[in-house]
């Protein structure tokens, strides 16, 4: 028999993680990882209502494309003062970058239409499709960053308004990380990987206008080649923030879950009530949540409405033991 169940209101418990170790170039270590290789195992931020998490993507996409906008807008104002085309071009490059999140916030409101009689598991994946845009966006960024610095290395470009250049690249580079750190946060508490990935393509902007503001500061100091060096650096830190969002994005299309949530389902399934033994347990992410799929051993003594209840009691059980779990359909069979 089978039984499959909507989520349920429920709490998680939670742990710390040490990654980094003790002492300074332990933490360095780990604010480094953190950068570049985002994640969380801590449960006890995460929002497990589909809805409410679908609003929250929805809001994080708002606020922080408003914040983008703003950011842009300053530097506008920049180039206004300075005149400097090689600042317009940093401006456009912003916030045309900043436009990426209407796609994602396209997706989220898909996620929270119903199931239909052709798309049975709901609209969960355009979530997904819209982080492979972000992925293309960011490989897209990489590359300007590389050919650019390249070239320039073999053929410098003079930069003038120094002073001005460099308030700009300060302005993009704070605007687009504080973006960058509140998507990704939000990312993690849904269990959104696109939303991450989008957090990360905002970092890589900030890496980028981060390079305009080392560079006029090299400059400043009679290192004309300061910029071009700097531009390839930071197109190695963006091929670094890619190979994380590749990896998220291209894990949740091809149905890969944390092994240690399977492990807890297993568990969980295991100390059941009822419950001779967990034949296989699968799970998929579809959008931002979970589904599982459950087969269990029962006694054969069991009448078929005991049967039912051990059935449904271990659904119940594991959306406790499984954050963000949608739904979760068991397969009860005699052992």
């Amino acid at each position: 028999m089978t039984h499959d169940s909507r989520q349920h209101a429920h709490a998680h418990s939670h742990h710390d993680h040490d990654h980094g170790g003790s002492g300074l170039g332990g933490k360095v270590k780990a604010a480094l990882h953190e950068v570049f290789a985002p994640h969380s195992h801590d449960a006890s931020d995460s929002i497990d209502d589909a809805l409410e998490s679908s609003a929250a993507g929805i809001r994080a996409v708002k606020i922080s494309l408003v914040a983008l906008v703003i950011t842009a807008m300053a530097q506008i104002v920049i180039v206004a003062i300075s005149g400097s085309v090689a600042l317009l071009a940093d401006t456009i490059h912003n916030f045309s970058d900043a436009l990426t999140a209407i796609p994602l916030w396209i997706a989220f409101v898909l996620g929270r239409r119903a199931a239909t009689r052709r798309y049975t598991y709901g609209f969960g994946r355009a979530e997904d499709l819209a982080g492979l845009f972000v992925i293309a966006m960011i490989a897209l960024s990489a590359a300007v960053a590389g050919y650019e610095s390249v070239r320039r290395l073999f053929n410098p470009v003079a930069i003038e308004h120094l002073g001005w250049v460099a308030a700009a690249g300060l302005i993009g580079f704070i605007g687009n990380e504080l973006v960058a750190i509140y998507r990704i946060r939000v990312g993690r508490r849904i269990g959104s990987a696109a939303l991450v990935a989008d957090g990360l393509h905002a970092r890589t902007d900030g890496f980028t206008s981060l390079a305009v503001l080392l560079g006029a500061g090299g400059v400043a100091l009679g290192f004309p080649l300061a910029d071009p060096i700097i531009g390839i650096l930071i197109t190695i830190a963006i091929l670094a923030v890619l190979r994380t969002a590749v990896l998220d994005v291209f894990r949740r299309l091809l149905d890969g879950v944390d092994p240690d949530l399977v492990d807890a389902a297993e568990a969980a399934l295991a100390a059941e009530p009822g419950v001779t033994g967990v034949h296989s347990v699968k799970m998929r992410w579809i959008g931002h949540r979970l589904h599982a799929d459950a087969k269990l051993d029962i006694d054969p003594q069991l009448s078929l409405a005991d049967a039912h209840k051990v059935a449904h009691d271990a659904e119940h059980t594991l959306t406790h033991a499984v954050p963000k779990l949608s739904t979760a359909l068991i397969h009860a069979y005699p052992a």
